[in-house]
């Protein structure tokens, strides 16, 4: 099969990038659409052509570093994935296919189609811990915790941190990434010891990563690849009004 490839080139952040067309032939519709980046970059490294740079790292769905902006959605047509678990079958022969990096002030461009997403790491530094000392699995094991919150905070820390909320948002808000997280360790009796310090730090450091506000429009759970859900944004502005009683 042929494509036809708009992607975004960008040299550094201060650079004003562009779009530059490409046709790529004798694809495999088996292949992964990661795989058809590879075949292109093979090409323009034999061309003597800078090849375009993308993250990727597991390829497995899991580790959420190949986000790509493609037709207009974060990681692709397909629903519940990532990019690399996207393959060529799921476009159509001759199509014109749009790449684009993530787009958020927070996120800005190192490179083409990567984006430094560090803010995410600094987020989780200001609160997205536990510092008691939890013992070993066999202690952990020995506290009793209710089914649904267990459930709820396995769902929770399914988010691989991929940035795709921020990307679908028209706000470019990173609430449901930070919601996962304190939902995650706030349904857990381990994590309610620093309940209150955690979500106040976490909600300020997002602001001062520079992402904007959430006013729940669901383009986050809708495009987020693990399916994070809105109820924890929910559990999030609760823990938030009790921290923000408390002290």
């Amino acid at each position: 099969m042929k494509v036809y490839l708009k992607v975004w080139r960008q040299r550094n952040a201060q650079d004003p990038g562009r779009f530059v067309d490409y046709t790529v032939d004798g694809i495999n519709p088996d292949m992964s659409f990661l795989e058809m980046l590879d075949v292109l970059n093979n090409r323009l490294i034999s061309q003597g052509e800078d090849p375009i740079a993308f993250d990727s790292d597991c390829r497995e769905g899991i580790c959420g570093t190949c986000g790509l902006y493609i037709n207009g959605r974060p990681h692709g047509p397909l629903p519940r994935a990532t990019t690399c678990q996207v393959h060529m079958r799921h476009f159509k022969d001759g199509e014109t296919i749009v790449i684009e990096p993530w787009r958020a002030k927070a996120f800005p461009v190192i490179k083409d189609l990567v984006v430094d997403r560090s803010a995410f790491d600094r987020i989780i530094q200001a609160g997205g811990y536990i510092s008691v000392n939890t013992g070993q699995a066999p202690d952990g094991n020995a506290i009793p915790i209710p089914k649904e919150d267990a459930s709820k905070a396995f769902d929770a820390a399914t988010c691989i941190g991929c940035g795709a909320c921020v990307a679908a948002c028209k706000n470019a808000s990173a609430m449901l990434f930070v919601a996962a997280k304190v939902a995650h360790l706030g349904r857990l009796p381990q994590g309610r010891i620093e309940a209150r310090e955690r979500v106040l730090n976490m909600l300020s450091q997002m602001e001062k990563e520079g992402f904007g506000g959430c006013t729940n429009t669901g383009a986050c759970e809708a495009e987020c690849p693990k399916g994070i859900s809105l109820e924890n944004i929910a559990f999030l502005n609760r823990e938030f009004i009790k921290a923000k009683i408390s002290f």
